[in-house]
């Protein structure tokens, strides 16, 4: 073969290897500003995508969920989850520790891979190096994806991104009135006045997050005074706590994350002599299909908002009605129409009443 032959014979290799990953090669392709200012070009169409972590895989189930063709969990329980989602393959993350399985990511070969970042931290060099190990596949940076006070930019983006912008608009209007609504009516308390809170993580509820955690923002934000003073593990949370500590904080109210905590807490003598177990105050959190008030911190936990703030303050916010926000939420974001007896079950299980 001699070397003009061999140079031709290079090219068609190179275009044909190239022509398999199809996401950046695409026909027709439009250049967008990521939430992070990068310019990145992406097919003007997009159809298929990955998240990095299930904050930015659930806010494009939410806005655009035929797009998606993996997540990075398993679903709580698909019983409220259509079919042709609940079986999309779980295709793991960079949440609590993990490294992106680039591999995996490649061999599905999505239009585009979505990567939530915190604005303010260093998450160049992150986003780099990612693009770096999924090139050709384009990364697009998503801010703000896990920040409860302030989700519209990230809605708004993701839903300009897949050409969705009134799922993205009635979204941004349900979470600001609910929003406005409970942050604004829960300003007025007087910081003595507020409502002692601990969320309980574990089985044995003796993990925990602190107040200036993302796995704990709805408790500021409905007016609580989160109790537990420790030092944020990671970014994945869960503080371990001893039960004197948690006896001495003694909170008025406890926020379960786990279901078999919830069942056995007020009957376990270990727990007895706190206010929220003497009152009965104490409540789980809804987690089908995702987290209501975390696990993942991300536009999931909107719904958790008036749950929360009926929880700590039932008389202030006994007109929420909670039962049509829930039945709204997941016909519109969640792709399901609840039937009556399962919006009663959702909430009842809880600890609130309807």
């Amino acid at each position: 073969m001699n070397n003009y032959v061999y140079r031709i014979f290079l090219v068609i290799s190179l275009i044909v290897s190239l022509s398999c990953f199809g996401s950046v090669y695409a026909e027709e392709t439009t250049v967008i500003t990521d939430m992070a200012g990068r310019s990145v070009t992406v097919p003007a169409e997009i159809d298929s995508v990955l998240g990095t972590a299930p904050p930015v895989s659930e806010v494009t189930y939410m806005i655009a969920p035929d797009t998606l063709i993996g997540l990075n969990f398993v679903f709580n329980n698909t019983k409220y989850v259509p079919a042709e989602y609940a079986s999309l393959p779980n295709v793991g993350g960079q949440q609590m520790g993990n490294t992106l399985n680039y591999e995996t990511f490649l061999s599905m070969n999505p239009d585009i891979v979505l990567y939530g970042f915190t604005p303010g931290t260093d998450a160049n060099s992150t986003i780099d190096d990612l693009q770096t190990h999924l090139n050709p596949i384009p990364v697009v940076a998503v801010a703000d994806s896990t920040n409860a006070n302030n989700y519209d930019p990230e809605i708004a983006f993701v839903g300009e991104l897949f050409d969705q912008k009134q799922t993205s608009e009635d979204l941004i209007t349900f979470y600001q009135d609910v929003y406005r609504k409970v942050n604004g009516t829960v300003a007025s308390i007087p910081d003595e006045k507020k409502k002692r809170v601990y969320y309980a993580e574990g089985a044995e509820g003796l993990k925990t997050d602190p107040s200036d955690s993302m796995h704990a923002q709805l408790i500021n934000i409905c007016g609580g005074k989160n109790v537990a003073k420790v030092n944020q593990i990671g970014s994945g949370g869960m503080s371990p706590v001893s039960m004197e500590q948690v006896v001495s904080w003694n909170p008025e109210v406890i926020i379960a994350g786990d279901a078999q905590f919830y069942k056995k807490v007020l009957s376990d003598p270990n727990w007895k002599d706190i206010t929220a177990v003497q009152n009965k105050q104490v409540y789980l959190i809804p987690n089908q299909p995702f987290g209501w008030f975390d696990r993942p911190p991300g536009v999931n936990t909107i719904i958790g908002i008036p749950w929360t703030a009926k929880v700590l303050y039932p008389d202030m916010f006994a007109d929420i009605d909670l039962a049509s926000l829930t039945k709204k939420f997941y016909s519109e974001f969640y792709h399901y129409d609840l039937t009556d007896d399962e919006v009663s079950e959702i909430i009842t299980s809880s600890g609130l009443t309807i």
